[in-house]
């Protein structure tokens, strides 16, 4: 009968003991859909590609609006600089002008007319500094450790796996290169990004934004990021939603 009491006091102990340890235990984090590489789908819509052009370049021009980019971008003479989703090549050019002859742009798009396009009016135009290649949605494969500026003008709405193209940018960024994001502040599916979208999706692959002005000019604003720490794993990286709130 001792024993039995005792037995049953000992079970009596334990099961609060195990069921304090149950609780105690952290919830398993929620998986979300990902890609055949790991990285999570965006929580958000993605918006088409509609164009290669948002206005025309006399109207841009007369707004002042490169100028007004390349400035608050801290683009200078002599800078290797990226241009993302470079459509008929606005920003190509005039970045071009910019960085001068020792300089160096890289003009990249997704739709092979368009990059075509491109290299008939770089070659027309002379543009010894620049170079233009045709870009894989999820994966600009940029040289390593070669940009000072990445630059991505109303288009990163359009980028169909968003932290899958931002963990593949990192590397070729320099120590001191910059993302340079120019957006409207509406819906994804409005062909825009909130601020609060963006710079959750960037933190979410590891950057940190370090400015962000209002850019009238330019139809939105301006954010700017730098890659801090190492990149995360694929797994590890959590979507946000269209609010901007880590899932």
């Amino acid at each position: 009968m001792r024993a039995r009491a005792a037995l049953a006091l000992a079970a009596a102990v334990a099961l609060p003991a195990a069921l304090s340890a149950c609780g105690s235990s952290p919830a398993p984090k929620p998986d979300f859909p990902r890609d055949a590489d790991g990285f999570p789908l965006p929580a958000r819509p993605v918006a088409s590609i509609v164009s290669d052009r948002w206005s025309t370049e006399a109207d841009r021009d007369r707004a002042g609006e490169a100028p007004s980019v390349m400035n608050k971008a801290g683009v200078k003479r002599g800078m290797t600089v990226a241009d993302i989703g470079a459509g008929e090549g606005y920003y190509t050019i005039r970045l071009a002008a910019r960085v001068g002859p020792k300089g160096r742009v890289l003009a990249e798009d997704i739709v092979p007319a368009v990059t075509e396009h491109l290299a008939e009016r770089v070659a027309r135009e002379q543009l010894d500094n620049v170079s233009v290649r045709l870009g894989d949605p999820a994966n600009p494969k940029l040289p390593v450790n070669s940009f000072d500026r990445v630059m991505m003008v109303h288009m990163y709405h359009e980028i169909k796996q968003p932290y899958e193209f931002l963990w593949n940018l990192r590397p070729s960024l320099t120590r001191t290169g910059r993302v340079v994001v120019v957006d409207a502040n509406r819906p994804t599916d409005r062909h825009g990004t909130p601020p609060a979208v963006l710079k959750c999706e960037f933190e979410a692959v590891g950057y940190k934004r370090v400015m962000q002005t209002p850019m009238p000019a330019a139809g939105g604003y301006l954010a700017m990021f730098e890659a801090v720490g190492p990149r995360p794993t694929p797994h590890s990286i959590r979507p946000c939603d269209a609010a901007g709130r880590v899932l």
